[in-house]
This record gives structure tokens, C-alpha cells and sequence, in this order.
């Protein structure tokens, strides 16, 4: 994890309203939303909280899963031919602008890996819906693959996450 952060569920105690990522949609979601899903059990969320308790950054995840299909007959060879596949769904993710540039948004990638990682139930991947080609850049920056047949979706295994993470940590 990056270094003063640390990483916790976002609850109805942490101020919330000063969170401002640049983008209205995401910061309306943790201002209003976020504790709503969260009730609904349809989505958890995570927060990076600097040692002063200000947010600083924030992903959602929620159980998903995905077609086979959308898997290149490479990446499927050693997998068992289910038509659905488990995911973990990074459903939202922003770091505030005060933030920026401390690899905060990597740091929470690698926290939902973990967290996939660590399930009880199996998650194959994470997957994402990027926004624009700039969040595809960054996430694909960060070891994910877009699907065959939708662009704007990625994924990355959880193994190869962990692994990387892994090596993160031998160094």
C-alpha cells in the first residue's frame, strides 16, 4: 500500500462530502449513493484514508461474472469450459485530486485483488467498464486485457495479480 494511506470499508462515519475526483458522476456516487448500495448488498465499498481521515481515494466491488466467450482460445486453455465465469467488479474508482500522482489508484486495484484473493467464494478476475480511452490506458497500465468483444471492458486475473503483487512485495 502506498505509504500514509490506509485502506478500510467505507462508513456512514467518514466525511464524505469534501471528495472531489474531477468527475461529478463519481463524486456524487460516494457522496450519495455509495452507503445506499452498500445497505442494498449491492455493491461494498473501499476507501484510501490519508492519516489526517480524509478520503482520498475510493473503488466499488461487487460479485459479477463474465462469458467464456469474450476469452481468446489462449487464455482459456486451462480452463474448464462453464459458460459464466466468476468476477469480482470494480464497479467505480477515483482518486481525489489533492491525491493524485501517490499511485493511490493502483494501490486500490491491488486491494480489490487482494480482497478477490482472499474470498471464499472464487473469483476468476476483476473486470472493469472503462469511461474513456484514458481510464482504459490506466487500467491496461495496470496489467488488464480488454475483452474480444467489448473495448471499453477489461479484466485481469486474480492469479496474475496476486503474482504480481507477489513480486511487489520480494523486492
Amino acid at each position: 500500500m502506498t505509504q500514509g494511506f490506509r485502506i478500510e470499508a467505507l462508513t456512514s462515519a467518514h466525511d464524505r462530502k469534501n471528495f472531489t475526483s474531477g468527475v461529478e458522476p463519481l463524486d456524487r456516487y460516494l457522496r450519495d449513493l455509495a452507503t445506499q448500495d452498500i445497505k442494498r448488498r449491492v455493491s461494498n465499498c473501499f476507501i484510501a484514508v490519508d492519516t489526517a481521515g480524509l478520503i482520498a481515494g475510493y473503488y466499488t466491488f461487487a460479485a459479477a461474472s463474465f462469458p467464456l466467450t469474450e476469452l481468446s482460445a489462449d487464455e482459456t486453455k486451462r480452463l474448464p469450459r462453464y459458460a459464466l465465469l466468476p468476477a469480482g467488479l470494480i464497479g467505480r474508482l477515483a482518486v481525489d485530486r489533492r491525491f493524485r500522482g501517490q499511485r493511490l489508484g493502483g494501490a486500490l486495484i491491488m486491494d480489490a485483488a487482494t480482497r478477490a484473493g482472499r474470498a471464499e467464494s472464487a473469483i476468476f478476475a476483476l473486470i472493469v467498464d472503462a469511461k474513456d480511452d484514458a481510464a482504459v490506458g490506466f487500467y491496461q497500465h495496470h496489467g488488464f486485457r480488454r475483452f474480444a468483444s467489448k473495448p471499453a471492458s477489461l479484466f485481469l486475473p486474480i492469479a496474475t495479480a496476486l503474482q504480481a503483487l507477489d513480486a511487489k512485495s520480494i523486492r
